[in-house]
């Protein structure tokens, strides 16, 4: 089975093409830049070079695969910039796997995506799209909406760390009484690895998140003592965060934009449905586990 993976540069992209590397799996990868890739390339993929917004190399890359996992998203910058590469490259590549014949299709959506949600941001929209691309392409598929995902290297744990412990204080947005469920990033290429070949995933969306669903300020709390660190917490107000979102979230780096605030302003942040546990049988990384080893 050859598996095309998009977005394998990317923070999750190198977990899954390890999760399945392991397996022995032949692995493709659509890539713009095979300079980035050089760990790819060590691990025995074939690099494809291309866009999801261009449909000729979308075909090459889905030439003779059978699986493919779709991991490619943006989480900032203008409306059209989300239809063009999230909405639009997924229907270019679901068009592409169908004429090559790919077997199963497996996406990467979003933890909190619902009918009440679909309008509230871009973000949510465009995932929204790519779902019901997904899902009325005929293909066999498999969909997972993970929690906030967390690892040693990459994602928002790292920035989390070097809050905790250097800041003189810990921003809490809000009331801190919202939860979260932060689930480990190799957990979640487990995930995407099995969705290959499970017939009881098959048709089906799952939510995914860690064992472990604490409020934001219980998430601090033990983040402090994982690192060692004594700082107090100051609860910001979404309305003061926003104003400094409104001007700095075009700038690189930027912590938070507007579209964020709303999404952590609409509400716990957690699983609703335990399908995928009853389902994969797979054992997930604790939170205090996982903060051992981002520390």
């Amino acid at each position: 089975m050859t598996v095309l993976v998009t977005g394998a540069t990317g923070f999750v992209g190198p977990h899954v093409v390890h999760a399945l590397r392991a397996r022995e799996l032949p692995v493709r990868a659509l890539v713009r830049d095979r300079s980035r890739a050089s760990r790819l390339t060590a691990w025995g993929v074939d690099l494809v070079e291309g866009d999801v917004t261009d449909s000729t190399s979308l075909r090459a890359a889905c030439a003779g695969a059978d699986a493919v996992i779709h991991l490619v998203a943006i989480i900032k910058g203008p409306r059209e910039d989300f239809e063009r590469v999230m909405v639009k490259g997924t229907r270019n590549l679901v068009a592409a796997a169908h004429e090559a014949g790919v077997r199963r299709f497996v996406l990467a959506s979003a933890l909190g995506l619902n009918e009440r949600s679909k309008d509230t941001v871009p973000y949510f929209a465009s995932k929204w799209q790519m779902e019901l691309a997904v899902r009325e392409s005929g293909l066999e598929h498999v969909i997972f909406r993970p929690s906030f995902i967390f690892g040693k290297d990459g994602g928002v744990l790292p920035t989390f760390v070097r809050l905790a412990r250097y800041a003189p204080v810990t921003p809490i947005v809000g009331p801190g009484t919202q939860r979260l469920q932060p689930i480990w990033v190799d957990d979640v290429a487990e995930y995407y690895a099995r969705a290959l070949d499970l017939p009881q995933a098959t048709g089906r969306t799952f939510e995914i998140g860690g064992p472990d669903a604490p409020t934001w300020n219980e998430f601090w709390e033990r983040l402090k003592r994982t690192l060692g660190v004594r700082r107090p917490s100051v609860h910001v107000p979404f309305s003061v965060l926003r104003v400094q979102a409104a001007l700095t979230e075009w700038l690189p780096g930027s912590p938070v934009t507007r579209d964020q605030l709303t999404m952590l302003e609409l509400g716990d942040n957690v699983v609703t449905d335990p399908s995928a546990v009853e389902t994969f049988q797979l054992p997930l990384v604790p939170l205090d586990e996982q903060l051992r080893r981002a520390a």
